[in-house]
C-alpha cells in the first residue's frame, strides 16, 4: 500500500485517475488534522498535490519572498525562523517547529509575501499544492451551493419522517446522516422537476463535489446505495439547533427559486464523476452515458461509432483552475490528446507568439501522437476553470491498432469498394452480424445488403437495411436503385445453361429483391409510390412472379405491395388538383376552398399554390404555380407581370421579413411560398436594388386572426385542440423532408412544404404567446394570461405535445415578456416554481440533455421538438463528409437515419386523446388554427416597455 500511494503521487496531477486519488486520500486521512477535512477537499488535494521528499537543511522559502505554494507535513519536522530587519549579522530566531500534520503557506490566498523562513529540520515528506489549486479548494463550496445545501438540510431536519438522523456506525455515533438511497427518494419527492433517481443522485453529487455534502468515511462519489452521507456543517459541528419557522420558510422559498440551478448542474457532475473512474469500474450504463456525450462533440464527429465506444471506456476528465497554466510546452513529448469541454486555450509557437485560440469542442495534441513527434506548439489556458477530456498515448495507439485490425476492406480492380468493421460485443447485447458497413460504393453496399440482410437471416441489432432504405436518396437516386434491383432480379436472362445450384442461387436472389421491395415500402411508405419508376418495377415484378412457380411464396408479398400502391394512387387521385393559398396578411397556408384544412392533408409537389409577389414600390401581382416550381421561374413570371423589363440574370427573388432582414432564394430552390417566415413577404427585385427593399407597413402589425377573449376559453381545451392541430401537421411531414432540408431541396428537386408548415407553426405559437401578453395593457389581465399560458404549457406537456410545450415556454422566456417584472411578481409562487421547472426542461446545456432524458422515457404518440431533430441532422451533416476516398460514408447515413427513426417512433401509435369536458371545439378550433402574431422583436419590446416602463434607478 505504501508503494502504491507513492506511485500514484509521483504521477502528474493531470495523469491521475480516481483510483490514484483514493490511494492518496487514504494516506492523507492518516494524518491529523488532515483527516478532519471534508472528503471533497481531501479528494481535490489528492488530485492536484505534488509529493516532495527533502533532505535535512533544505530552505523551502525565505521571509519576504512572494508565495507560490501551500504545504502539508506528511513526515519529519521543519523549523520556522524569523530574522528581524534591525538585527544584521545576528542569527535568526526559531519561532516554532512543525511536525506531522502541520500546514503552512496560507498567505498565498491573499498574495502576501512570506513573513518567515521555513527550513527542513530532518528528512521530510511534504504535500505541495500550487496557489491556483489551493484557492479553488479553499474557496469551495461556492456561496450558491452553500446556500442550496443549507436549504435542503433545513427541510430535511424539519421533515418529521426525514431520513436525516443520528446513527451508530461501527460503535461510533454519527450525527445527522442519511443513506444515499433515502436522500434520493426524498429529493425525487421534493419536486416534480426531478424525474429520475439518476437525476437526483447527480444533484447530490454536485453538492458533494463542492464539499457541501460528504460521505461519513470520506468516500467518493455519491451513490444511490446504503452508504451514509452528511452535510459539512454537521461534520464540523456548526449546524446550530432545530430550524425556526422563518428558516423553514426561507429554505422553501430558496428551493422554489433555485432548485433548477442544481438540477442543471446534475448531468455535468455525474459525467465528471464517471470520467474520473478507472475504465474497469465504469458500468455499462455509465459507458452508454459517456458515449452519448461523445456523439455531440464536434472534434469526434468524424470517428466511427465503434471508436467512440472504445473512447467511452478510456477517456478521462481533467480540469485546470487558473488562466495562464501551461498544459504542455513546444518540444515536449506527446503523451495525450485533448478535447476542450469548457473554456479556451491559446496555441503559442516560438518566435510567432499566439497563432490560434481553441474553444469548446476543439481538440489538440493528436498530431504528436500520430507522428510520434515532439509537441509543435505550447498550449496555455486562456481562461479560468477549463475542463478537458484526455486520451492518453497508450490508449490512443491501441485504439488505432484495434480499428485497423477489425477493419475488413473488399477491393475490386485494386480499389476499395466496401469497408466493413467487426461488430464489438456489447455486454448484454447480441448481434447476428459479425461486421457492420462503414463505407462503400452504392452498388457494392446494395449487393452486400441483398446477400447478408435478406433471405431468411436472423434479424439482429444491425440497422444496415433500414439505414439504407431511409438514406439511399442521398447517394443512390431512386432510378439507379430500381435499375440495379432489376438487374439482380433478371440475372438469369442471359444464361442458357444453369446447374441446379445456379438455379437455387438465382431464385434466392429473386426472393431477396421481392423482400427488399416489401421492406422499402414499409420503411418509406408513399414516397416510394410517388416515383413512376418504382410503380412500373412493382407491376413488372408482380407479372413475373405470378408466371414463375418457383416464386409462389413471394406472390402474397408482392400482392400486398400492389394493394398498398393501389390505395395510395386512389387517394392521390381523389386529392388531385388540390389548390392552396398563402393569404396576404400573414395567416398560415390553407386550402383555397376556404374551408378549414382537412385532417392529415399532405401538401404534394404538384399541388398549386396561390401567392403574392411584391416589388420595391409595394405593388404586387398574384401568381399560381405548383409547389415544385423553381425560384427562377417565379421571378421571371413576376417580373413580367410587374413590368420590370429586366433579364432573369439581373433579377433576384427575395423574402423581406418584418424586421427588414432580406433572404435571397437560389434560382433552383423550390417550395418557395411555404418557406416564408410568419410575417414575411415575397419580393422580386433587380440585384442592384436589393438594399431598397423595405417591409410593407402591415408586416409590423399582427397577422390577421380571430378576436377572442382568451379568459373565457378553457386552457385544457386550448391545449387539446392545439395538440390535435399540431398532430395533423406533424403526421404530414415525411422523414425524407429532413434530408431535403439538411442537404438542400435543390439537390433533390423536392419540396419540404409539410416540414415548412410545421416549423412555421412552432414560431406562430411562440410569438402568439408574446403578442397576447404585450398587447394586454391591464395588469390584472396580464397576470391572468401568464397563469393561463403556464397552465397551457403544463397541459401540452401532459398531452406529449413537446413542440408546442417548447414554443409556449420559449414565448414566456422572450425578452419582451421576461422583463415584465411587476407582472411576474404578482403571479402565485406555485406558478413561478412550475415555470422554473419548465425552463429547466428546455435548458439547451449539454445538448438539451434534460429534454432528451425526459423524451427518451415517453411512449408514442409524441409530438417532438422538431428544431432539435433538425439540429441533430445538421450536426451529422456538417461534422461528417458524405464521401470518404470515393466511398459513401455510411456512418454518416446511420447517424441521420437514427434521427429519422425518432420521427417514425413518435407517431408509431395513433393519437387518441380524451376530449376535455365541456367541449367547446366550435370556438377553440378556428381560433388556434389562425393566431394573431407579431414576430418583429423590436415592435414587441416597444409594446412591452409601453405597458411596463423600465424603473428609474
Amino acid at each position: 500500500m505504501a508503494m502504491e500511494w507513492i506511485t500514484a503521487m509521483d504521477k502528474r496531477p493531470c495523469d491521475r485517475n480516481l483510483r490514484d486519488a483514493e490511494l492518496i486520500s487514504c494516506r492523507l486521512r492518516r494524518v491529523e488534522p488532515l483527516c478532519r477535512l471534508p472528503g471533497s477537499a481531501l479528494q481535490q488535494l489528492a488530485m492536484c498535490g505534488f509529493y516532495e521528499d527533502l533532505e535535512k537543511g533544505v530552505t523551502l522559502f525565505r521571509a519576504g519572498e512572494q508565495g507560490r505554494f501551500w504545504y502539508a507535513v506528511l513526515g519529519g519536522s521543519l523549523e520556522v525562523r524569523y530574522h528581524a530587519p534591525d538585527t544584521d549579522g545576528k542569527a535568526p530566531v526559531t519561532l516554532c517547529n512543525l511536525g506531522v500534520g502541520a500546514t503552512f503557506g496560507e498567505s498565498i490566498l491573499h498574495d502576501l509575501p512570506r513573513d518567515s523562513t521555513v527550513v527542513t529540520k530532518t528528512t521530510c515528506e511534504l504535500l505541495r499544492v500550487e496557489q491556483q489549486d489551493f484557492r479553488l479548494i479553499w474557496e469551495s463550496p461556492s456561496p450558491n451551493m452553500n446556500r442550496m445545501g443549507w436549504a435542503l438540510r433545513i427541510l430535511l431536519v424539519a421533515d418529521s419522517s426525514s431520513c436525516l438522523r443520528d446513527r451508530k456506525v461501527a460503535g461510533k455515533l454519527i450525527r445527522k446522516c442519511a443513506p444515499g438511497t433515502e436522500l434520493v427518494d426524498w429529493l425525487v419527492n421534493l419536486s416534480s422537476i426531478v424525474h429520475t433517481r439518476a437525476q437526483a443522485a447527480g444533484m447530490w453529487q454536485a453538492l458533494l463535489e463542492e464539499g457541501v455534502l460528504s460521505h461519513v468515511n470520506k468516500e467518493q462519489p455519491f451513490k444511490d446505495k446504503c452508504f451514509l452521507y452528511r452535510f459539512r456543517v454537521d461534520e464540523e459541528g456548526t449546524a446550530g439547533g432545530y430550524p425556526t419557522t422563518e428558516d423553514i420558510n426561507a429554505a422553501n422559498d430558496y428551493i422554489r427559486e433555485s432548485l433548477s440551478t442544481l438540477f442543471q448542474r446534475s448531468p455535468d457532475a455525474t459525467l465528471r464523476m464517471i470520467l474520473r473512474k478507472p475504465s474497469h469500474e465504469r458500468t455499462p450504463e455509465e459507458l452508454e452515458l459517456i458515449f452519448e456525450e461523445l456523439l455531440h462533440i464536434t472534434a469526434l464527429s468524424h470517428l466511427s461509432t465503434s471508436i467512440k465506444r472504445e473512447l467511452s471506456s478510456i477517456i478521462v476528465f481533467e480540469s485546470h483552475a487558473q488562466a495562464g497554466t501551461i498544459l504542455f510546452n513546444q518540444g515536449d513529448e506527446g503523451r495525450s490528446w485533448y478535447i476542450l469541454l469548457k473554456g479556451s486555450v491559446d496555441v503559442v509557437i516560438h518566435g510567432k507568439g499566439t497563432v490560434a485560440t481553441l474553444k469548446t469542442g476543439d481538440d489538440f495534441g493528436k498530431l504528436a501522437l500520430i507522428n510520434d513527434a515532439p509537441r509543435a506548439a505550447t498550449i496555455v489556458l486562456k481562461e479560468n476553470n477549463c475542463h478537458l477530456l484526455r486520451v492518453d498515448k497508450e490508449h490512443f495507439n491501441r485504439i488505432l491498432r484495434d480499428v485497423e485490425a477489425n477493419t475488413l476492406r473488399l477491393q475490386e480492380h485494386g480499389k476499395d469498394v466496401l469497408v466493413l468493421e467487426r461488430v464489438a460485443k456489447q455486454r448484454g447485447q447480441h448481434s447476428a452480424f459479425k461486421y457492420t458497413v462503414m463505407s462503400g460504393t452504392p452498388s457494392k453496399m446494395l449487393e452486400h445488403l441483398l446477400e447478408t440482410r435478406l433471405g431468411g437471416q436472423v434479424s439482429g441489432l444491425d440497422p444496415f437495411l433500414d439505414d439504407f432504405l431511409l438514406t439511399h436518396i442521398v447517394f443512390m437516386p431512386v432510378v439507379q436503385l430500381v435499375d440495379e434491383l432489376a438487374n439482380y432480379f433478371h440475372c438469369d436472362s442471359n444464361d442458357g445453361s444453369q446447374t441446379p445450384e445456379d438455379r437455387e442461387y438465382i431464385i434466392n436472389f429473386k426472393k431477396r429483391v421481392v423482400q427488399f421491395m416489401q421492406k422499402w415500402v414499409m420503411a418509406v411508405r408513399h414516397a416510394a409510390f410517388d416515383e413512376p419508376s418504382v410503380c412500373d418495377f412493382i407491376e413488372d415484378l408482380a407479372a413475373e412472379i405470378e408466371a414463375d412457380s418457383e416464386l409462389s411464396e413471394e406472390t402474397s408479398i408482392i400482392h400486398n405491395v400492389l394493394t398498398q400502391m393501389a390505395r395510395y394512387q386512389e387517394d392521390r387521385n381523389q386529392n388531385a388538383g388540390q389548390k392552396w393559398k398563402l393569404p396576404p396578411n400573414g395567416q398560415p397556408i390553407c386550402l383555397f376552398s376556404g374551408n378549414a384544412t382537412p385532417s392529415k392533408t399532405v401538401i404534394r409537389p404538384d399541388d398549386d399554390i396561390i401567392f403574392r409577389v411584391y416589388c420595391a414600390d409595394h405593388t404586387y401581382c398574384t401568381l399560381r404555380f405548383p409547389l415544385h416550381t423553381t425560384a427562377e421561374l417565379i421571378k421571371a413570371c413576376a417580373a413580367d407581370k410587374l413590368q420590370l423589363n429586366r433579364g432573369p440574370e439581373d433579377l433576384i427573388l427575395v423574402e423581406v421579413k418584418s424586421n427588414g432582414e432580406r433572404s435571397v432564394f437560389k434560382d433552383n430552390d423550390v417550395s418557395i411560398p411555404t418557406g416564408l417566415s410568419l410575417n414575411g413577404r415575397l419580393f422580386v427585385s433587380v440585384k442592384d436594388h436589393l438594399d431598397a427593399l423595405t417591409p410593407l407597413p402591415e408586416q409590423e402589425a399582427p397577422t390577421e386572426g380571430m378576436d377572442v377573449d382568451l379568459e373565457i376559453l378553457s386552457t385544457k381545451e386550448i391545449a387539446y385542440q392545439i395538440t390535435l392541430f399540431d398532430w395533423d401537421l406533424f403526421w404530414a411531414v415525411h422523414e425524407y423532408e429532413l434530408l431535403y432540408h439538411t442537404f438542400g431541396r435543390h439537390h433533390f428537386g423536392k419540396i419540404t412544404a409539410n416540414l415548412d408548415v410545421f416549423l412555421r407553426r412552432f414560431n406562430e405559437l411562440q410569438y402568439w404567446i408574446v403578442t397576447e401578453i404585450v398587447s394586454t395593457s391591464s395588469m390584472s389581465k396580464r397576470v391572468g394570461l401568464l397563469r393561463k399560458f403556464i397552465k397551457l404549457a403544463a397541459y401540452c406537456k401532459e398531452y406529449q405535445n413537446l413542440n408546442a410545450f417548447f414554443a409556449v415556454v420559449m414565448g414566456l422566456s422572450n425578452m419582451a415578456v421576461s422583463r415584465l417584472s411587476q407582472t411576474w411578481d404578482k403571479i402565485p409562487s406555485k406558478f413561478r416554481k412550475l415555470f422554473q421547472e419548465f425552463e429547466a426542461l428546455i435548458d439547451p446545456s449539454r445538448n438539451h440533455r434534460a429534454y432528451r432524458v425526459v423524451v427518451g422515457k415517453l411512449q408514442p404518440p409524441v409530438i417532438p421538438f422538431m428544431p432539435l431533430l433538425l439540429k441533430d441532422m445538421t450536426f451529422a451533416h456538417e461534422g461528417n463528409k458524405t464521401s470518404l476516398d470515393g466511398l459513401v460514408n455510411f456512418e454518416k447515413m446511420h447517424m441521420m437515419a437514427q434521427t429519422m427513426r425518432t420521427i417514425r417512433f413518435c407517431r408509431s401509435r395513433s393519437l387518441g386523446l380524451e376530449p376535455p369536458s365541456p367541449k367547446s371545439e366550435a370556438e377553440v378550433r378556428p381560433y388556434i388554427s389562425c393566431l394573431r402574431v407579431i414576430d418583429n422583436q423590436r415592435v414587441l419590446t416597444a409594446l412591452s416597455q409601453k405597458i411596463e416602463p423600465a424603473r428609474k434607478t
